[in-house]
């Protein structure tokens, strides 16, 4: 009878747990998500504003001297971002409330003046910023805080990015490289799917779906070809990782004053943009990702790559904010555009595998870019993912965006390294 007692008192205590964060997870993503699909749409109103008055570009230095000023303001002159959320979930503490509302103006100043960047990369900043500050609400317990950064970052990039499967995924995959926070899949899948339904009805229609036509059947060669594709992709991701720490680096040594350094970032890009004729390389980018994995007739120089990551490098050195996502992808999209018919695929099924092995590369989370690619792209292109992913991911090494993710378990050896990415 006591053993029964014991179990049946163990049982009712599992199940209001499971309650517990099931009421989290619906309770992050309906609040999470609304609050992100607002911020999405925030930045598609200043990007079709800057696209139809192209002389804001202009004003990029002085926007840049705003975010600094908004950072010190808000006592937070030494941003850390993303990474300040990975840290917040290996140590269990909090991530400062404030950083919602200083990503969320931040990068919609970045995108109305024209900086490279993304959105879903905010998104985790914002996520984990206001699912953290859910959680203290609700007076969740310290050990409990892991959980509600993770709900919250698969909230908004859910609600930014409409793949609610990538999202479940992301936040409990990235931190900890070879270690997943399962004991965060149900609230996390929760939150993401509730916050993909509000933003549905907020912001309708903003889901970044591609269709993706002619993909070859997969067979031995082809395999055979998407091995080397997927090896150069691993080294531009590469590339991308040291270029992007590089020059954060080169610009902090350089230039001492945040301030300064904000202007004259922002004027190498206005440069930059001058030289090249047009925004092709400011803002997001996503058109280009649909013109690359969507239209066969669409042509772009071959180096497009290159100069979206040195766009985005002298954006982000410069302390303007946004993600580094969808530039990642539009990176992998315009490398394999570019590279596809050497190894006998069309440009748009080349920018497609691109996008996703690139994302993969930068990232080190294989199951998400499964996801990712599976929810934009269909089915079809799984096989040539899988095999693009899983090499991709090996030959990417211990290079990442996020210089506080942590590489738990080798890539190549079963033995425990303990190592942050570079």
């Amino acid at each position: 009878m006591s053993f029964d007692t014991t179990y049946l008192k163990s049982l009712y205590r599992k199940f209001l747990i499971n309650m517990k964060w099931m009421f989290f997870g619906i309770f992050c993503g309906v609040t999470v998500g609304s609050i992100s699909a607002l911020f999405g749409k925030l930045i598609g109103i200043a990007t079709k504003f800057r696209m139809a008055n192209a002389y804001i570009i202009y004003g990029l230095p002085i926007a840049g001297i705003f975010i600094v000023f908004y950072y010190n303001l808000l006592g937070a002159g030494k941003p850390r971002g993303t990474n300040l959320v990975i840290d917040s979930i290996h140590t269990g503490q909090k991530v400062p409330l404030r950083m919602a509302p200083l990503i969320i103006l931040s990068t919609v100043v970045t995108h109305l003046f024209g900086g490279s960047a993304g959105r879903e990369g905010a998104a985790l900043q914002v996520g984990g910023s206001l699912g953290n500050a859910l959680g203290r609400f609700m007076h969740f317990n310290e050990k409990d805080h892991r959980r509600t950064i993770m709900c919250g970052m698969s909230a908004s990039f859910s609600a930014l990015f409409g793949t609610p499967m990538a999202a479940s995924i992301m936040s409990i995959e990235m931190s900890t490289v070879g270690n997943m926070y399962y004991s965060a899949l149900m609230p996390c899948a929760l939150a993401a799917l509730t916050a993909h339904l509000a933003a549905e009805r907020i912001n309708p229609g903003s889901e970044a779906k591609m269709t993706l036509s002619e993909v070859s059947e997969f067979s031995l060669q082809s395999g055979i070809y998407t091995l080397f594709f997927a090896i150069l992709c691993a080294w531009v991701a590469v590339l991308f990782c040291s270029v992007l720490h590089s020059s954060k680096k080169l610009a902090k040594n350089t230039i001492k004053n945040p301030y300064l350094r904000a202007a004259v970032c922002g004027i190498i890009v206005v440069i930059l943009t001058l030289i090249v004729g047009n925004q092709t390389y400011n803002g997001a980018g996503s058109d280009i990702i649909a013109a690359c994995t969507g239209d066969a007739a669409f042509k772009i120089v071959p180096y497009a790559f290159l100069l979206k990551m040195l766009f985005t490098a002298v954006t982000l050195s410069g302390g303007f904010q946004g993600g580094e996502i969808v530039p990642t992808l539009f990176i992998g999209a315009t490398f394999g555009h570019a590279i596809a018919g050497f190894f006998g695929m069309t440009p748009m099924m080349g920018a497609a595998l691109g996008s996703i092995l690139v994302f993969c590369g930068v990232t080190n989370c294989p199951i998400t870019s499964i996801f990712i690619g599976l929810e934009l792209f269909g089915f079809e292109i799984s096989s040539y993912m899988l095999l693009g992913i899983a090499v991709t991911y090996i030959f990417s090494g211990n290079y990442g965006l996020y210089a506080s993710q942590k590489i738990k378990y080798s890539k190549y050896d079963y033995k425990v390294e303990d190592a942050y990415t570079h």
